[in-house]
């Protein structure tokens, strides 16, 4: 994979196949990713697909950064895809995943590692207040104003005007935020990263703020690591339609996203 370029668009791929549960907000994920493209710098093109065969080292070849947008299930049909999807990740792509993608490809270790965490249940969703542990990670200080389309924060957080990117020299470290709140099969902070750190976790939730956390105190639900040559971030936020019109959420898509295309690096100067 060649070295970022910041004078012409990069592209990813959005695969959203499901074959478990599948979440109504699937378009509104895809059509908010599309309008994240032209705000970004540098920009990105995005193709989207639910077609497990696009998964081939050539094909592949052509992306700077997957997302698997709410993926659940046997999302491969083949080894072979599969293994398409770990050259991808070895040569040096960025992999995005979102809410539901810690509920896809149980059988297999190696994506549960990518992701990070396999999800187990949540309780009814409810408001719950989220804490920036790194305001200053470039992930979450890449700001978006997305031009007053809406949101789903309490705290009206959509600016008004034209689509852009934002200054976030200020980052929001507690917000309100209505979600299914993921419990894990296993605590995020056990898995095992190649630098024997651990992931890194960028945003946890308050369980005295709602009902059905399993976690405890310290409950991770947004993170980064790097793997095999490769980037990951995954945030366990996204249930609702509302989020991805969203400044505050799309931002921090778009902060993993060129994180994890190698165009960031772990904090902003």
């Amino acid at each position: 994979m060649s070295n970022p370029q910041t004078t012409t668009p990069f592209k990813i791929l959005i695969f959203s196949r499901t074959t478990a549960y599948r979440h109504a907000s699937i378009p509104a994920g895809i059509h908010g990713l599309r309008r994240l493209g032209p705000l970004s710098t540098p920009t990105f093109e995005v193709d989207a697909t639910e077609d497990p065969a696009r998964f081939t080292p050539s094909s592949l070849s052509t992306y700077r950064v997957i997302v698997l947008l709410q993926c659940s299930g046997e999302i491969f049909d083949d080894e072979a895809q599969l293994d398409a999807f770990k050259g991808f990740v070895w040569g040096g792509g960025g992999v995005v995943g979102v809410h539901c993608a810690s509920f896809a490809m149980e059988s297999s270790d190696w994506y549960a590692r990518l992701i990070g965490a396999v999800f187990a249940n949540h309780p009814v969703p409810q408001w719950g207040k989220v804490k920036v542990l790194e305001p200053g990670h470039a992930i979450m200080r890449r700001g978006v104003s997305l031009g007053g389309g809406g949101g789903q924060g309490e705290e009206g957080d959509i600016r008004k005007g034209d689509s852009k990117t934002v200054d976030t020299s200020e980052v929001r470290t507690e917000r309100t935020w209505m979600d299914e709140w993921y419990n894990f099969k296993t605590h995020p902070r056990e898995t095992k990263t190649e630098d024997g750190k651990g992931l890194h976790v960028l945003l946890t939730v308050d369980e005295a703020s709602y009902e059905g956390g399993t976690h405890g105190e310290d409950h991770p639900l947004v993170w980064c690591q790097e793997l095999e040559g490769g980037r990951c971030f995954y945030t366990a936020l996204g249930h609702f339609d509302e989020a991805y019109e969203d400044d505050w959420f799309m931002g921090q898509l778009l902060g993993g996203i060129l994180w994890a295309g190698g165009f960031a690096t772990d904090v902003q100067e």
